[in-house]
């Protein structure tokens, strides 16, 4: 393309952008299909729990206790917890990239949301594992 050729007014990105895939943020595409991918993962998932909860609503703490020490209780649950977290992180830096202005303040937001997920995911999959294999 020559510097003096137009280009369609939906693409603004430079040759080198384009080329890579990248867009304005330099994010690419890959943000936005996680996010899709993480929000349809979530659907059986978040089915899967429901009819557990459903199935078992009026268990004991010691049955619902041994339940999630079987493998597909295990699995299913350890799977929504990631799936869960990183969809929630995924769209809160998407707020915080749109919304939140001083430098400074979206640093400190999307560490802090980074944490966040983290820290939820962690706690929650430790608390399944100490569940299953003692303590």
């Amino acid at each position: 393309m020559s510097m003096g050729a137009l280009r369609p007014a939906e693409d603004l990105r430079s040759d080198a952008a384009r080329a890579r895939g990248l867009g304005a943020a330099g994010h690419g595409s890959g943000h936005f299909w996680q996010q899709r991918v993480s929000a349809v993962a979530n659907i059986p998932l978040g089915l899967g729990l429901l009819a557990l909860v459903f199935v078992h609503r009026d268990s004991s703490h010691a049955e619902w206790a041994a339940l999630l020490r079987t493998p597909a209780a295990s699995l299913l649950v350890a799977l929504a917890v990631l799936s869960f977290c990183w969809h929630m992180r995924l769209g809160l830096q998407m707020v915080i990239e749109d919304y939140v202005h001083a430098p400074w303040g979206k640093g400190a937001a999307l560490m802090a949301n980074d944490f966040a997920a983290a820290l939820a995911a962690l706690v929650s999959l430790w608390a399944l594992l100490r569940l299953n294999f003692g303590g």
